[in-house]
């Protein structure tokens, strides 16, 4: 049941409305929304124009066995119009390769399906294990989820095979001086490029990618050597032009 008191306490909310506002920003009367035992919310169209859209919403309330009505909250809400900012979405989700710069941090979360403890060895490479026995070991290494992430990151993005420059290679990187392979499991498929010269130098790259820089690269001339002249002998005598004297040269002339 709507309490009649707070029902027709409308210039009471107006003048709320107006006084969280200005009188100007404050709209017709919109209609009233029973909220509870003697509350009403009445709200206002907002001609703010910074807030198109929205309408005033003031909420009174009737204390029990009191006469008066008074005012329990303000505020503005947007209407089916009203222009929202975009839905909030975490850093983690918002992150994308590169915005990292220098001096930012970037924790990892404590359940990163990409990581496990460093005392747990998921690949069955020794040299993890090795290290920590050693005390050199870290907290968290890559889990094979991560690895498979990251595999298919690599060989899909510009180190793969899938590059312009990698279909016109020559060779794959496998059979390059260069090539670094990778340690652990990431070795069948991965290594490091140090090749000063290639676009990849210090990068890591796929097997089967491959650049212009592969070591066995073969140097094709780009025009063969021209050969000699062919001179008519016939009705002339050759003789060489370092034996002429200048005489001679002006009365064979």
């Amino acid at each position: 049941m709507v309490d009649t008191a707070a029902a027709a306490a409308v210039d009471l909310a107006r003048a709320a409305a107006e006084e969280t506002s200005l009188p100007e920003y404050v709209g017709e009367h919109l209609g009233l929304l029973p909220e509870g035992e003697r509350v009403v919310t009445h709200y206002f169209t907002c001609l703010d124009p910074a807030y198109l859209g929205w309408r005033w919403a003031v909420s009174v309330v009737r204390a029990s066995r009191a006469k008066n009505v008074t005012v329990s909250e303000s505020v503005l809400l947007p209407g089916d119009d009203a222009m929202l900012s975009p839905d909030w979405v975490p850093w983690s989700d918002r992150l994308r390769p590169g915005d990292l710069g220098p001096g930012d941090l970037l924790p990892t979360e404590a359940d990163d399906a990409r990581l496990v403890p460093g005392f747990t060895d998921t690949s069955g490479e020794t040299d993890e294990v090795l290290f920590w026995e050693l005390g050199l070991g870290r907290h968290r290494v890559l889990s094979a989820e991560g690895r498979d992430e990251a595999a298919s990151r690599w060989h899909s993005g510009d180190a793969g095979p899938a590059t312009p420059m990698a279909r016109s290679a020559p060779a794959h990187c496998a059979t390059c001086g260069f090539f670094i392979p990778l340690a652990g499991s990431l070795r069948q498929g991965f290594g490091a490029c140090a090749n000063e010269y290639a676009p990849d130098d210090g990068k890591v790259v796929s097997l089967d990618h491959g650049c212009g820089a592969h070591s066995e690269a073969v140097i094709i001339s780009a025009a063969p050597e021209s050969a000699p002249p062919i001179v008519d002998e016939l009705g002339y005598d050759v003789m060489p032009s370092a034996s002429l004297t200048e005489e001679e040269a002006l009365g064979h002339s």
